[in-house]
């Protein structure tokens, strides 16, 4: 299937009779193929509907434009949707935040050089200088923005600016070390991704994994999640774990958890970038 030809609708509005017939029925009358369709109502009555269809534009009798403006006169305004369309041809330029643990970006910038993520990378942005090299190794610009506590007013502006002339459509914190504000997040609403360890118990502060290992931990995992102003605390959109015991030391732990984190990095990314994805409050909805 050709990507290029791809185009998707996303759709939320309160569940009731006809809505998927209104919006498959308007899709073929206008010439579209109906290739994926996915739903989920929280409730059989007075819930809520979630719905993602993928169709195929070549025989589309309308442009872009008057598609949207047709669906939103005649079936969105009836039902009372919140929606939106898409097309896989308009990749979105994802803007990569790391710090010097590298796993995470590397396995990010390998899957788009491969051609496994359809998105532009328009800049890295780091605390420090350590992955320069490797980063601009795959012709993507590099920019090293100092960020400390005391500074972290300044570093952000910095970083925003360097966002905003790279046309960023959304930023993935890729083992970033550092904590965003409340007001940088707001910026970028549900176009913020985070992963970060998930163990059971939870362990905070520094050497995590040393943590795990002396409490003798039996699973490990990773959280992708999207970030809002509380730390840690926004919507999950993905998570893995894997069984660990007595006899994994401290490297191992850490291996097993880098992993993870690329694993689920990579498909809650890819996740987003194919629009496969709708928050609830502080949930996801996810259709994979």
């Amino acid at each position: 299937m050709n990507p290029e030809t791809i185009a998707r609708l996303l759709i939320r509005c309160d569940d009731k009779p006809g809505i998927v017939a209104a919006a498959t029925t308007f899709l073929y009358h206008h010439g579209a193929n109906i290739t994926e369709l996915d739903q989920h109502s929280t409730s059989p009555a007075d819930g809520q509907l979630f719905m993602r269809l993928e169709f195929q534009t070549p025989a589309l009798d309308l442009p872009r434009a008057g598609l949207e403006r047709a669906f939103a006169d005649t079936v969105a305004a009836q039902h009372r949707m919140n929606w939106r369309m898409s097309y896989a041809a308009d990749k979105p330029r994802m803007a990569i935040l790391v710090s010097a643990h590298d796993h995470a970006a590397m396995e990010l910038l390998w899957r788009w050089q491969r051609g496994e993520l359809r998105v532009d990378i328009p800049c890295v942005i780091s605390n420090h200088e350590a992955l320069r090299k490797a980063v601009e190794g795959f012709g993507v610009p590099f920019h090293h923005v100092p960020f400390e506590t005391a500074t972290r007013a300044d570093a952000e502006d910095q970083m925003q600016k360097i966002l905003v002339e790279a046309k960023a459509d959304f930023i993935v914190l890729a083992r970033y070390m550092r904590i965003l504000s409340g007001d940088f997040a707001a910026l970028w609403p549900s176009r913020i991704i985070n992963i970060h360890h998930s163990f059971l118990p939870a362990f905070v502060g520094a050497d995590p994994y040393r943590q795990a290992y002396e409490r003798g931990v039996k699973i490990i995992g990773a959280t992708a999640h999207y970030v809002t102003a509380d730390l840690d605390q926004g919507p999950i959109i993905e998570q893995d774990v894997a069984r660990v015991s007595h006899s994994e030391g401290v490297d191992e732990l850490r291996r097993l958890g880098r992993d993870l984190e690329r694993q689920v990095l990579a498909r809650a990314v890819r996740w987003h970038v194919e629009d496969r994805i709708i928050v609830d409050g502080n949930k996801t909805v996810v259709f994979n």
